[in-house]
């Protein structure tokens, strides 16, 4: 059975994409690591941040600051993207943009804040090498780079940025930065005409120190720049002439969250919070959008359509942060910060419709919207980008959207920076495959961790200690497309959010609660327990394990928890202290009678880091588990489900010579996990058997922490089809 397709609404905006309508979906991930050149260990970080595309749709081009490098791509079939090398440019490349076969960069090579430097220059796109009689001294530090729709001229952003460990931080730190502009002559950049437009008294805020931050130029010419820290917008001709500048003002932003206290609660609010833009891209020769992420004081969570006069023409306010909330990407751990940060936007028409294309630093997503109308923009989609989307460029004469991450947590054994391909297809979205969106509250979500199905198809889960002050039950409708979060059940104690709880197991009790296996940690205050919880999610027992286990603890406990024949049975993740190499317990405590005891479980030799269990499952003749290892990406070789004949879960007193039952497999989940063209997720942490025998399955997305946030919810079907 392929994985379930999904077609995503939200309750903040209805999204305009019927069945059967054209959409983006995901269909490669290319890790910018396979970039590197000979001599470069494969471990250092690297990072893909702005991207852009030859005259000819083929070739990819990125910059990779951290390696000092400018990468290319040969996406000539797009579903299996190529390493196409990768060019040291003796500096830190900050931008790249493309005309033809020739790629502008800008090179920032400041010996320091105060002593600010760098170049503009050339690349051959059909060679790969560098034109070295091209360099144009840009006289301080480059940042965003822009080429003119008709080849006639490079406008470069010199931010000349402040160190932020002075002054509080503040702009105010000189030298200013300005906007450079040079003209192209026959392709080739006429670096002795090249003109400095002077931007200070402009702004409200530091109009002593522009830092400019990001350029576009429309079909007219006009050059717009984005003073993010100043909070001001400055439109340009391509002669260096001030045709306008303005405030990006402020919002007012209502239900919120602005407290990280591991809760996702949003009813708080910020009044007169400036935008900051970052990026801005022009949508026609009167309007552009901005990704307003915030600097020194702002961050409007948000996104905004100005008319060129300065006349706000849209402002998304918190719709786009409920959106991403309701797909279960939103970033506690940035809550007392900017919440989602959008950073990236791309503008483009696809066949008649025009797009721009809103990039979530934090969430890491992408959201997509007809501007049809400018005033009135409709958000279609959400796209699962990698993690930390920096740039995007859209093809659309290949059907084409291209994300750059410039994320590598290699250091922390994460995923590395990759570059993602979406195509626009005839075809209904792939992602979300589970959303909140349409419940009677607005309900954030993450780190899903165990499952249970009831007899009428609701499936319920647990989330895990991400959410330490938020434990919830999630209610989950599968037979909707993509499956809907219903309602939130929170686990609490004596009426107040339940403490000390890591959720990694569920199961129903028979009389309407449910039993929560706790996977302790005693060095944090966390029990190894189980929890009898009532149907509106009270603990009412708490029964924690015996000595005979806990004399041989270690931090890995239980992964699961089901109900067979009446004994309650827990899958432990890892060896504890008794138990022989590459073994597991399957546990058993019965309610009725306190008694205690256990099966032994084989699992596979871990190639690379530890493989273990994480989820555990009865239905009919059979117990399934979750056999995983902890690793991601082309890493990653064990994500399977296995299935125990319920006749040999035969418990034996704890202590003794424990029996060893013998699995089966039923699914490899590998090809599912690389179904929508991402990278092999880790944590397959939910498994869900329905009456019938058809089998759910979700991901952990560690509360979008060091992670693309990506959870993926899908059916394998049933495992006798």
């Amino acid at each position: 059975m392929t994985l379930k397709t999904a077609l995503l609404t939200t309750a903040a905006m209805t999204l305009a994409l019927p069945a059967g309508a054209e959409s983006f979906n995901r269909i490669a991930s290319f890790p910018v690591a396979q970039n590197l050149p000979e001599g470069i260990e494969p471990t250092q970080p690297t990072s893909a941040e702005i991207i852009d595309v030859s005259g000819d749709g083929m070739t990819l081009i990125y910059t990779d600051s951290p390696a000092g490098l400018v990468g290319m791509i040969d996406i000539t079939d797009p579903a299996a993207p190529a390493p196409k090398g990768a060019l040291d440019m003796g500096g830190e490349p900050t931008s790249v943009a493309v005309m033809d076969m020739s790629a502008f960069v800008g090179v920032n090579t400041s010996k320091s804040f105060t002593d600010p430097s760098g170049h503009l220059a050339l690349i051959d796109m059909a060679t790969g090498q560098e034109d070295d009689g091209v360099r144009c001294d840009l006289g301080g530090q480059p940042d965003s780079v822009a080429v003119a729709p008709d080849g006639s001229v490079v406008a470069i952003a010199i931010e000349n940025e402040r160190d932020e460990d002075l002054g509080d931080g503040r702009v105010g730190q000189m030298p200013a930065g300005y906007l450079s502009i040079v003209p192209l002559k026959d392709g080739m950049p006429d670096c002795d005409g090249q003109i400095r437009v002077d931007l200070t008294g402009l702004a409200e805020v530091g109009g002593d120190d522009p830092e400019p931050e990001f350029v576009d130029i429309n079909d007219a010419g006009e050059i717009v720049v984005s003073l993010q820290e100043n909070n001001h917008m400055v439109v340009v001709s391509s002669e260096g002439e001030i045709l306008s500048d303005f405030s990006a003002g402020a919002v007012d932003l209502n239900g919120i969250d602005t407290t990280e206290d591991d809760a996702l609660i949003f009813d708080e609010s910020q009044t007169g919070r400036v935008r900051e833009p970052d990026a801005v891209k022009w949508i026609d020769d009167d309007h552009f959008a901005t990704a307003n992420e915030g600097d020194m004081d702002g961050g409007s969570r948000g996104w905004t359509i100005f008319h060129k006069d300065g006349t706000v023409v849209y402002d998304s306010g918190t719709s786009f942060e409920h959106a991403i909330i309701e797909i279960g990407h939103y970033p506690e751990g940035r809550s007392e910060n900017k919440g989602v940060e959008p950073e990236s936007i791309e503008t483009a028409t696809f066949g008649d419709t025009p797009m721009v294309f809103v990039g979530s630093e934090r969430a890491s997503v992408v959201g997509v919207y007809d501007v049809t109308d400018p005033s009135a923009p409709v958000l279609s989609q959400l796209l699962p980008s990698g993690i930390g989307p920096e740039g995007y460029v859209a093809i659309p004469e290949r059907n084409l959207l291209v994300s750059a991450n410039e994320n590598d947590l290699i250091e922390d054994g994460g995923a590395r920076a990759h570059v993602m391909l979406f195509e626009y297809q005839d075809a209904e979205p792939t992602y979300p495959m589970l959303t909140s969106a349409g419940a009677d509250e607005l309900i954030g979500w993450g780190a899903i961790s165990g499952m249970v199905a009831d007899e009428d198809g609701t499936i319920y889960a647990v989330n895990d200690s991400f959410y330490a002050g938020q434990p919830t039950i999630f209610v989950i409708d599968p037979a909707q497309t993509p499956a809907r979060i219903t309602r939130a059940i929170r686990v609490t104690r004596d009426g107040a959010p339940a403490a000390h709880m890591d959720m990694e197991g569920i199961t129903l009790d028979g009389d309407g609660g449910f039993w929560i296996a706790n996977e302790g940690r005693t060095d944090r205050d966390i029990p190894h327990a189980l929890y009898h919880v009532s149907a509106e999610g009270e603990i009412t027992e708490e029964v924690t394990i015996p000595e005979e286990l806990a004399q041989h603890e270690v931090r890995f406990g239980f992964e699961g928890v089901t109900m067979l024949d009446g004994a309650l049975w827990m899958a432990v993740q890892r060896e504890w202290g008794d138990d022989p190499e590459n073994t597991v317990k399957l546990v058993a405590y019965t309610p009725e009678t306190g008694e205690w005891g256990a099966v032994r479980y084989e699992k596979a030799a871990a190639q690379t880091g530890w493989v273990g269990l994480s989820e555990i499952s009865a239905q009919g003749d059979w117990v399934y588990v979750v056999e995983r290892d902890n690793q991601l990406g082309e890493a990653a070789k064990v994500k399977k489900v296995y299935r125990i004949a319920a006749a040999d879960m035969q418990a034996a007193p704890l202590g003794s010579d424990l029996p060893v039952v013998v699995k089966e497999e039923v699914r490899d989940l590998i090809p599912d996990l690389t179904a929508t063209g991402g990278y092999v997720l880790d944590k397959v942490e939910g498994l869900a058997v329905m009456s019938d025998g058809e089998i759910w399955v979700a991901t952990d997305n560690d509360g979008v922490d060091d992670h693309s946030g990506e959870t993926m919810f899908f059916s394998i079907g049933r495992a006798d089809d």
